[in-house]
C-alpha cells in the first residue's frame, strides 16, 4: 500500500522528539539532526574525530549521498525512512570490529520485530530481511590509529514510510515497512526501540560476552546454498555456521571449508529437481 504524503510528513523526527523517554545509558544521549545531509556517516565520523562521546547519535530526514556496502548508493524519499549513525568507542582490537556490526544488527532486527510484528531476519552480514526482502541495512566503518580501534561508525537506514514500488533506482528485492504492514509507522518509535535493542547488546558486547549465538540464530543465510562475492573471487557453497567474530563458513562442494570476513552475498535455493535459483 502506498503511503500518501501527508502520512508521511506528518511523521516528524527531531532530537528532541528522538531523546523524549529514549531510557538508555549510552546510545542517543548526544542527537545530532539534519534535515538534509550528504550522509550521516561522514557527519559522525567528523564528530568521532572531534573527540564526541561514545553513544553520539547522528540522525536525518534525508541523505543526499546515502551510501550502503561495496559503495552502492542508499537511497531513501525525504522524510520516509530512517537513516542515523552512531559513534561507539569500546575495547576491542581492530579485527574484532565487525563484532559491533553483530550488536547493531541483532538489535536493529529485535527491534523490528518487537516494534511491528514484521518476522525479521538478518541476511549476512549487515542486511535485514523481512520475508525474503530488504528492509534495512547496517555499515560500519572503523577509525583505526596505529593498532588501536578508537571508534566504529555504525550507519542504520531502515526504509520506513514509502512504496518501494514507486522510487526509481531502488533495487527490486527491496521493501519497507509501511509495504510490509500496509500501513504508516512512526519513525520516531522505531528509532527509540532500536536505539534501546542495540544498547542491550552493546553493554554485553562492551563487558567482554560473545554474540554468535544471538547473531547465528537470526541469520537467513544458514544452511542455505550461497554465492558470495568477495574481493578476490567468487565463492559457492552451503553456509554452516558463523565464528566468533560473525564470518560465514561456508561448505564448498569439494567438501572443503572456507571463512569470509566479509562479502557481497546471494541466497539461493535448490529445488526438486536439483537446479538453483536465486532470492
Amino acid at each position: 500500500m502506498a503511503m500518501t504524503n501527508v502520512e508521511m510528513t506528518n511523521d516528524k523526527i527531531s532530537a528532541a522528539i528522538i531523546q523524549e523517554d529514549l531510557r538508555t545509558r549510552i546510545l542517543g544521549r548526544r542527537v545530532v539532526y539534519y534535515e538534509r545531509i550528504g550522509s550521516t556517516n561522514d557527519a559522525a565520523r567528523q564528530l568521532a574525530d572531534a573527540g564526541k562521546p561514545d553513544g553520539t547519535l547522528v540522525i536525518a530526514d534525508e541523505q543526499s549521498a546515502g551510501r550502503g556496502r561495496l559503495g552502492r548508493a542508499w537511497i531513501a524519499p525525504a522524510r520516509s525512512s530512517l537513516l542515523m549513525s552512531l559513534v561507539l568507542r569500546l575495547d576491542l582490537r581492530p579485527a574484532q570490529a565487525s563484532r559491533v556490526t553483530m550488536a547493531v544488527t541483532l538489535g536493529a532486527c529485535d527491534a523490528i520485530r518487537a516494534e511491528t510484528g514484521l518476522p525479521a531476519q538478518i541476511k549476512w552480514p549487515n542486511d535485514l530481511l523481512v520475508r525474503g526482502k530488504k528492509c534495512a541495512g547496517i555499515l560500519a566503518e572503523s577509525g583505526i590509529v596505529g593498532e588501536k580501534l578508537e571508534y566504529v561508525i555504525v550507519g542504520i537506514g531502515v526504509n520506513v514510510n514509502f512504496a518501494v514500488a514507486s522510487v526509481a533506482d531502488i533495487p527490486p528485492d527491496a521493501t519497507s515497512i509501511a509495504d510490509e504492514l500496509g500501513r504508516s509507522f512512526p519513525r520516531a518509535q522505531l528509532a527509540q526501540a532500536i536505539l534501546r535493542a542495540i544498547e542491550v547488546y552493546y553493554l554485553r558486547l562492551c563487558a567482554g560476552q560473545n554474540l554468535r549465538d544471538e547473531y547465528k540464530h537470526r541469520l537467513a543465510t544458514l544452511d542455505q546454498f550461497v554465492q558470495a562475492q568477495t574481493a578476490q573471487q567468487i565463492v559457492e557453497g552451503i553456509a554452516v555456521d558463523v565464528d566468533e567474530n560473525g564470518a560465514l563458513v561456508l561448505q564448498r562442494a569439494n567438501g572443503s571449508i572456507v571463512q569470509l570476513l566479509a562479502g557481497d552475498v546471494t541466497l539461493s535455493h535448490r529445488d526438486s529437481e536439483g537446479t538453483l535459483g536465486n532470492s
